[in-house]
């Protein structure tokens, strides 16, 4: 029953569809669909569906970028979106989980239900409404705690060289942190180095309450940034739940 409404709750009412004219490098355009600048899009050629992001417009056509590879994209081959283009599905069932940065499970999990939509780019609040820092955040990590106190709501950025210990202080923050929920954005990472952060650094204590976020260095620059957003946007969702939210990204570099 559960399911059944979260496939309710996030299905598109209708499709709003285009087709592809042109193919440029990186770019397409299309006629359609008529969705906003950020909306992902679905390229339907035949045997596979290739997610792409809308980048702008160029006079009645629509300029889209893929996420992966253009192969195979033809001209006269459908684009398909909907009115729900520009936002993503969120629920609790992201806990525990490790996912790409088009939502879809990159452990053994089934796919997440997830019941509800958040926008995948919020307007940020006005700054006079936001509250004041004023109440400590524990990392759990006692040379920070002691040292260096961080405030909740705080933004931190942690600068070092390659090898020194920024992944196991983000694992040690996810597991021992006094948050309730650890976003973590594993962005433009070796292949390799995720598993070793998710199964050494974060271990089933840290990933027991976490949600985790890959999009690893081979791939698109546009892919990555959508992680960013991604895992910024689980987040916003969580701290719309009332709970205490800590979201790390390593890296912003890349």
């Amino acid at each position: 029953m559960e399911q059944a409404a979260a496939i309710a709750a996030t299905t598109n009412l209708f499709e709003l569809r285009g087709t592809v004219t042109e193919v440029a490098g990186l770019v397409i355009e299309a006629t359609g669909p008529r969705v906003p600048v950020g909306s992902q899009v679905d390229i339907r050629i035949p045997g596979k569906t290739i997610s792409a992001q809308v980048v702008g417009f160029r006079n009645d056509r629509t300029l889209i970028m893929p996420f992966g590879e253009t192969q195979g994209i033809a001209p006269g081959v459908a684009v398909v979106g909907s009115e729900t283009s520009a936002a993503v599905p969120v629920g609790d069932d992201l806990i525990g989980r490790v996912v790409d940065a088009l939502g879809n499970p990159l452990d053994d999990g089934p796919r997440p239900i997830l019941s509800d939509l958040s926008p995948l780019l919020q307007t940020p609040p006005n700054p006079v409404t936001r509250r004041r820092i004023e109440e400590v955040f524990e990392t759990g990590v006692r040379a920070i705690d002691s040292l260096l106190t961080l405030g909740s709501g705080q933004r931190v950025g942690i600068m070092a060289g390659s090898g020194v210990g920024k992944s196991t202080l983000l694992g040690m923050v996810a597991k021992h942190s006094s948050s309730d929920i650890a976003v973590v954005g594993l962005i433009g990472e070796r292949g390799r180095e995720v598993r070793e952060f998710i199964e050494r650094d974060l271990g089933p204590e840290g990933l027991a309450r976490s949600v985790v976020v890959v999009a690893t260095g081979d791939q698109s620059a546009l892919l990555r940034l959508r992680a960013a957003y991604l895992a910024t946007s689980y987040a916003e969702y969580f701290r719309s739940q009332g709970k205490r939210v800590v979201l790390m990204l390593d890296s912003v570099t890349r």
